[in-house]
């Protein structure tokens, strides 16, 4: 796999999040908050830490990637038609009657690169554990990283995960997660906090890493370290914004599941302009 320099990941961020929000705004539904601000997170995981091959999406020894937080599909759909699973026009056909792109990614929707459907919340960590066993048991090099959100994590089913991931020694598996602070109803911190985050994945058995998740160094950093370390299950929490990348709806919990009119888009696509004009390149090379 040819990996980006930061800087053209950087511009790989900008591309998915316009993809985000002109397909959303022509579908007129879906969730715009959650895939700005996974973003970076995407543009880092399938150009430069996922082993994969959009050519062929079978691959035995790919890297298996769960994307527990399926209503943030838009972002995962753009990762993967930028990278050559299908092309990018059919981004556009976002939540249409008949489209392979649904609210929520199917493995039977008949797209290249979906290894979860994904629906209610909370599932896709236990599925990964499932995967990263049976990796183990095949003594296969490959490895499974699960994208789960914060506001998730107040499902139960996500922790007995986490124990049978520690249980069984998973060091092959790596779980990030979104933490941007915001779910439907509003923060997390009002609605069911989360804290001590770091101290509840550590007494459950792993090892915790941190980093700015819309920061593209500090993440090529982080997934770097995750990635080969060995000796028990990883989580990455990264921290994020939700709206990253279109200032007038920032860490705003009232965009988790709205889009943009055609307006709208048109004045996001103008203030992503100016959110990548003011991103220190310099310190990113």
């Amino acid at each position: 796999m040819n990996r980006l320099s930061l800087q053209q990941l950087i511009e790989i961020s900008k591309l998915l999040r316009g993809d985000v929000i002109k397909s959303l705004a022509v579908a007129g539904s879906g969730h715009l908050g959650g895939s700005l601000g996974l973003a970076d997170v995407f543009a880092v995981l399938y150009w430069h830490t996922l082993n994969h091959r959009p050519d062929e999406p079978q691959w035995k020894d790919r890297d298996r990637l769960i994307l527990s937080i399926g209503h943030v599909a838009p972002i995962l759909y753009a990762s993967l038609a930028n990278s050559g699973y299908f092309s990018r026009e059919e981004l556009l056909t976002l939540r249409q009657l008949g489209s392979r792109l649904q609210g929520h990614p199917g493995r039977d929707h008949g797209l290249p690169g979906i290894e979860l459907s994904a629906g209610s919340l909370g599932q896709g960590l236990s599925v990964a554990v499932g995967m990263a066993l049976s990796g183990k048991i095949d003594n296969s090099s490959w490895r499974v990283y699960c994208v789960d959100g914060d506001g998730e994590l107040q499902e139960g089913s996500v922790w007995e995960a986490a124990m049978s991931a520690a249980h069984y020694k998973l060091n092959n598996l790596t779980c990030i997660v979104d933490r941007n602070g915001c779910q439907i109803d509003g923060k997390t911190s009002k609605v069911m906090e989360l804290e001590p985050l770091q101290a509840k994945w550590e007494a459950f058995g792993w090892k915790v890493f941190q980093c700015n998740g819309n920061c593209i160094a500090d993440l090529v950093a982080t997934l770097d370290k995750a990635s080969v370390y060995k000796e028990k299950p990883s989580v990455v929490i990264a921290s994020t914004k939700m709206g990253c990348g279109v200032a007038s709806i920032t860490d705003d919990y009232r965009w988790h599941g709205k889009a943009p009119s055609p307006e709208q888009a048109k004045d996001f696509l103008k203030e992503l302009d100016e959110y990548y004009k003011s991103i220190d390149t310099n310190a990113v090379r």
